[in-house]
């Protein structure tokens, strides 16, 4: 049986395009994230739910991550090559705020089971997450394209905290819905425990410049 085909490496004028759009998706994100994380802190809040103000927390996270790849982006472009140090520094650092968002949320979610809090309705919330349901995919798949056109750990990092992002928004929403049908209050941090576990297992794979790999795997 023979191998499977390996796509040809990007020539130096299809590196430099995929390497504008992926920073013009960063900056995309960045924004995005920056109005999404102020609406849902305000409105998680506002009516005492855990989930939401983390999933506020993880829009400002992957603003800061989005922040971290297009710096990298940018000095590509300027110097046209890759410094391979700062390259994996940067790709670190990106991965520690995995970690951050994981170990924010459970404290959260540990801290309302134990206080037993009760938390009410928020329709903004939802919209906000319903939002992020159409959006965030979107941009998760295309930042994924063009990180594995590249070959690149960093955009590839950045792709998988969107698709982290995409998981938190589905995650809370179906623990929304489910406590107005229910009325059971432990559903809403659960909710951020599975989270918290998907963005451990993220966050390793971005330390250990493992997301290329998977991606060559997905595809095979």
């Amino acid at each position: 049986m023979s191998a499977p085909a390996t796509a040809p490496a990007a020539s130096t004028t299809e590196v430099t395009a995929l390497t504008r759009r992926g920073l013009r998706l960063a900056r995309l994100t960045v924004g995005y994230n920056v109005v999404e994380g102020v609406v849902s802190v305000a409105a998680g809040l506002a009516a005492g739910l855990v989930s939401v103000v983390g999933f506020g927390v993880d829009s400002a996270i992957e603003s800061a991550a989005g922040v971290i790849v297009a710096l990298r982006l940018s000095a590509r472009l300027r110097h046209g090559d890759t410094d391979e140090r700062r390259e994996r520094l940067a790709l670190r650092g990106v991965a520690v705020t995995f970690f951050v968002l994981a170990a924010y949320v459970t404290v959260e979610g540990v801290r309302s089971l134990v206080a037993g809090e009760e938390p009410d309705r928020s329709p903004v919330a939802i919209a906000v997450l319903v939002a992020s349901i159409v959006v965030m995919p979107l941009l998760a798949r295309a930042k994924r394209r063009v990180g594995e056109r590249l070959r690149d750990p960093l955009v590839l990092a950045d792709a998988a905290e969107t698709r982290i992002c995409v998981l938190l928004s589905v995650s809370t929403l179906a623990g929304l819905l489910l406590h107005a049908l229910t009325g059971a209050a432990w559903l809403d941090p659960v909710a951020g425990f599975v989270i918290a576990a998907f963005a451990v297992h993220e966050g390793r794979e971005a330390w250990e410049g493992e997301l290329l790999e998977d991606g060559a795997e997905d595809d095979g």
